[in-house]
């Protein structure tokens, strides 16, 4: 049952997302098909298409933030039925045996996960296609429920900028009187605010943009601090267990490591690539502090996380489009001209 599948595809690098027609593999006994309903726009869907990290295969059919509903499961499926509403993220395989995979951090997979869009399936060698599409087949492993009461619009971000904010939250045990910084207010930086408020945190911003404090606050942020004034900054210092910095491109991290308490960690998540300025590793020895990576979730952390959003009624804030509008909204997000998150109503796809 070779499907016939709609979408919306790059076909070379820096051109416009133009219509294409594609065919998704056959279901395989453990797969799930699923008719997509929305899927959230994510920066690194342009960094894909653009070939900024090398490694692009065309036609790309970007968005691994996917929301739909079970359109048909295979035989030896237990978790999901037909009318099921769920989610898909970044990752639809790996190999399930290495040491990553068996703590169910399947990000971490040593063979390298199967991403869900721009990689080739493990198992047929087809290439793997996203969520600006209208039906995808993922296999149930990687298939995450989505709560009844939850908001499908804005769902849709969780499945990214969701759970890469979620994951170091959990991994560094944030909770009640937890002191968190969030550097940028962007799609991440929105969720990592929501996030760390709910488990209970005390939550500071920093920001380069003095007009963001009223949203900040609105979000749940307690403090502004401006990174660009020293004395704001210095008297920011001793303070966070954990900062999460969510600035997607190079910058200088060195001005916030005295900002971090005793034996705190600065956690990147939103840049891939060399620090420039260099580390000054004279704070970090002489306050035992870190600064770590961190990427998306794993399965079982992504379910736990739609379950917590889903009981405390956290939803990223998105502006809907339609699919023809994409190609403007990537242009806007270049421009960081979105609060916070485009999702893409698939159903202007028909």
């Amino acid at each position: 049952m070779a499907m016939n599948v709609k979408g919306y595809a790059a076909l070379a690098v820096k051109e416009p997302l133009v219509p294409h027609s594609f065919v998704r593999r056959d279901p395989r006994e453990d797969d799930v098909v699923i008719d997509i309903l929305f899927s959230g726009v994510c920066h690194s869907d342009i960094h894909n298409a653009f070939n900024d990290w090398g490694g692009a295969t065309y036609p790309m059919v970007p968005g691994h933030e996917i929301i739909g509903r079970v359109a048909y499961v295979g035989k030896s499926v237990s978790k999901f039925s037909v009318g099921d509403r769920v989610g898909v993220g970044c990752m639809v395989d790996s190999c399930q045996h290495c040491s990553a995979c068996e703590q169910g951090l399947e990000q971490y997979c040593e063979e390298g996960s199967t991403l869900t869009y721009n990689d080739i399936d493990r198992h047929d060698g087809l290439p793997t296609y996203g969520g600006y599409s209208d039906r995808i087949v993922v296999t149930e492993k990687f298939v995450v429920k989505v709560p009844e009461t939850m908001d499908l619009r804005g769902a849709a971000p969780l499945l990214c900028a969701g759970i890469t904010t979620w994951s170091p939250l959990r991994h560094w045990k944030v909770g009640e009187g937890s002191k968190v910084a969030v550097v940028g207010l962007g799609g991440l930086g929105h969720m990592a605010i929501k996030l760390a408020k709910a488990l209970g945190a005390e939550v500071t911003l920093f920001t380069r943009s003095p007009g963001k404090e009223a949203d900040a606050r609105r979000l749940g942020v307690g403090h502004v601090v401006l990174s660009t004034d020293d004395a704001q900054m210095k008297a920011a210092a001793n303070q966070f267990d954990l900062i999460i910095d969510t600035v997607p491109y190079v910058h200088d991290l060195n001005p916030y490591i005295p900002t971090l308490a005793l034996s705190g960690t600065l956690v990147l998540v939103g840049y891939l690539g060399s620090l420039d300025p260099f580390l000054n590793s004279t704070p970090l020895i002489l306050g035992r502090k870190s600064v770590a990576g961190s990427v998306i979730g794993g399965i079982a952390e992504t379910q736990e996380m739609m379950d917590f959003c889903g009981k405390h009624g956290i939803t990223a804030d998105v502006e809907v489009i339609n699919i023809q509008e994409i190609n403007t909204a990537w242009k806007r997000m270049l421009k960081s001209d979105v609060k916070y998150r485009f999702v893409i109503d698939i159903a202007s796809l028909k």
